[in-house]
């Protein structure tokens, strides 16, 4: 039974039950409603074409390139290197990538489009863009410009936390 204080008959509030009121919790919902709805989404287009998201991250990420070290790739497409490893074996099955050793530093190796990866990046790739542009046409110049910049601060205020202890972020 909540309490209330000797001055206001109305009931105090819980810790859980304050920190449930927060107004940037219906922030974090809908930003995590928005991106379960895109993944959703892109997810499903991405499958039918015979790829999985990964996958399909790796082949765009190195179409237009020459070609990536597992590291860079692994940094481009947000996949640890481990795997990425998987994700390219997978690939090269299915005659997509290579792995080539490059003559100046054999201790690593380049990750390249096969022609037949070069062909499914050039068909997939702008198709799969002008999908999302039918999508994002619904927004118009502005609109868009405002979701980048406050994702953009967003994006900043975690990663300006990273370097703040926890135990100053838990008593503020």
């Amino acid at each position: 039974m909540q309490q209330t204080s000797s001055t206001d008959p109305t009931p105090l509030l819980t810790p859980s039950q304050q920190a449930a009121r927060e107004p940037f919790l219906s922030v974090l919902r809908e930003l995590a409603r928005a991106y379960q709805a895109f993944s959703s989404f892109d997810e499903n287009y991405i499958r039918q074409l015979g790829l999985t998201v990964p996958q399909y991250d790796v082949i765009c990420t190195l179409g237009n390139t020459p070609g990536m070290m597992m590291g860079q790739l692994a940094e481009k497409t947000l996949v640890t290197k481990g795997t990425l490893t998987g994700i390219v074996d997978r690939l090269e099955k299915k005659g997509l990538v290579r792995r080539e050793v490059p003559p100046d530093n054999r201790r690593c190796f380049i990750i390249v489009l096969t022609t037949e990866g070069q062909r499914v990046f050039e068909q997939i790739f702008p198709t799969h863009i002008n999908c999302l542009k039918q999508r994002f046409q619904h927004l118009s110049a502005e609109q868009l410009e405002q979701i980048q910049t406050s994702l953009q601060q967003l994006r900043q205020v975690f990663q300006a936390s990273l370097s703040t202890p926890m135990e100053e972020v838990s008593s503020h």
